[in-house]
């Protein structure tokens, strides 16, 4: 996975489900024709991934407001109220991601779909002889038909 691809915790379930690793997926969405239902699934997963890098962040900031060697002096009540607001709506963001994919991946056509598949066509080569005309085996008059 490239380092500007956030991790989420649907990786591994894509990765299972469409049968390739995170960076193939994504380079198969972004080639020519991709199949629609994996742009779908790598975009909310996208979103899911953002959304849950904000609730680790709104997490670690009321863990280190509150972490026992801090000043009881500096906790405000309203800080920490604005902070669970916060977490609230980035939780709720991550419910509907997950809900979202987890209903997209439940209703899409077969994996087998996307499993990358290599088609090569072989062509048959042959070399005509420098006449295409039939050579004529026997001279004389031929056969009138109904005879």
């Amino acid at each position: 996975m490239s380092a500007d691809v956030r991790p989420s915790s649907a990786d591994d379930e894509l990765q299972r489900l469409f049968g390739a690793r995170l960076d193939a997926l994504h380079a198969s969405a972004a080639g020519s024709d991709p199949a629609p239902a994996l742009v779908r699934a790598l975009e909310l997963r996208a979103f899911l991934a953002l959304t849950e890098e904000q609730v680790a962040r709104v997490r670690d900031r009321v863990h280190a407001d509150t972490a026992p060697q801090r000043d009881m002096g500096e906790l405000s009540a309203d800080k920490l109220r604005v902070d669970a607001q916060w977490l609230q709506a980035a939780l709720d963001a991550r419910d509907g991601y997950r809900a979202a994919l987890a209903e997209l991946l439940r209703t899409m056509p077969a994996p087998a779909v996307f499993r990358p598949v290599r088609i090569t066509q072989h062509r048959a080569v042959t070399t005509l002889p420098p006449t295409a005309t039939p050579a004529i085996t026997r001279t004389g008059s031929a056969a009138t038909p109904g005879r």
